[in-house]
């Protein structure tokens, strides 16, 4: 508990911070975007915004807003259909955290990625200049994978992009934040007790079996991340000086509790080390 602490008391200093936030965090079972928890977290990031903290919001949920609109009942499994869900969702996602967002007086900016972004060299520069200026500006990035356009990606599941757990980590390390908050329905890695139960493992600053072994299969319709590349994405931040925390976004306070150095979720320090 004690290193666990020690670690989040430089959270507090985090000056620019990249939230990743999951599908099943945003939208409810149809698909359907929840508005009640997009509120929440769009008041959270504006207060941390308006404390002239540098955040950066990497958002899930388009395919699963385009899935509910064309009245999907799961995942699309043809490529030019995940692509039109796509199409269709972000159009619908944006326009809620927009007008969420201005209601807090926060303007937002729609930034869209692929693979290509990070593996090209002036494609990576230009999409850090522009997100480092409308950081400078005051703008608040809405960071997606380009699903209406992606091909690899999107096929591929998470060995490239895929998933917006690797999007986050990448972008992170572009911008070379200080915190990444991975946001999901679960409080943090969990590992096995005594008592046949499991308990939350407020911080990681090795990989061994035991926690690996702590990382489930994961099979869910509106999402296509999971335990595994929530920790791989931090370990790969945590590698080059990002600290990273895996918490459950459903919880209210979760991002001020975070920034506070409370103990909550998972921590992967900045210090870690294989």
């Amino acid at each position: 508990m004690k290193v666990s602490l020690r670690y989040r008391e430089v959270i507090q200093d985090a000056r620019r911070i990249v939230v990743k936030v999951g599908s099943r965090v945003l939208v409810q079972k149809t698909g359907r975007p929840d508005i009640r928890r997009l509120r929440v977290l769009t008041q959270e990031l504006a207060a941390l915004h308006s404390s002239r903290m540098e955040v950066v919001l990497v958002s899930s949920g388009a395919i699963g807003a385009g899935m509910q609109a064309l009245r999907m009942t799961k995942r699309p499994e043809r490529l030019p259909d995940l692509q039109m869900a796509a199409a269709i969702g972000q159009c619908r996602l944006m326009a809620s955290y927009d007008k969420l967002f201005s209601e807090r007086g926060c303007k937002v900016a729609q930034v869209l990625l692929t693979h290509d972004n990070f593996n090209h060299k002036v494609r990576a520069m230009n999409a850090r200049r522009t997100i480092e200026n409308l950081l400078r500006y005051g703008v608040i990035p809405i960071v997606n994978e380009n699903d209406a356009v992606a091909d690899e990606e999107i096929r591929a599941g998470i060995s490239k992009l895929g998933d917006n757990d690797v999007l986050a980590g990448l972008v992170a390390k572009m911008l070379r934040a200080d915190v990444l908050i991975l946001l999901t329905t679960v409080d943090g890695i969990r590992t096995p007790d005594t008592h046949g139960r499991t308990r939350r493992i407020p911080c990681i600053d090795k990989v061994n079996r035991k926690t690996l072994a702590c990382i489930l299969p994961h099979d869910d319709a509106m999402s296509r991340g999971g335990m595994a590349t929530k920790l791989r994405a931090a370990l790969d931040v945590a590698r080059s000086g990002c600290s990273a925390v895996i918490a459950d976004g459903r919880k209210t306070g979760v991002l001020r509790r975070i920034i506070n150095g409370e103990d909550i979720g998972t921590i992967v320090p900045a210090s870690f080390a294989d």
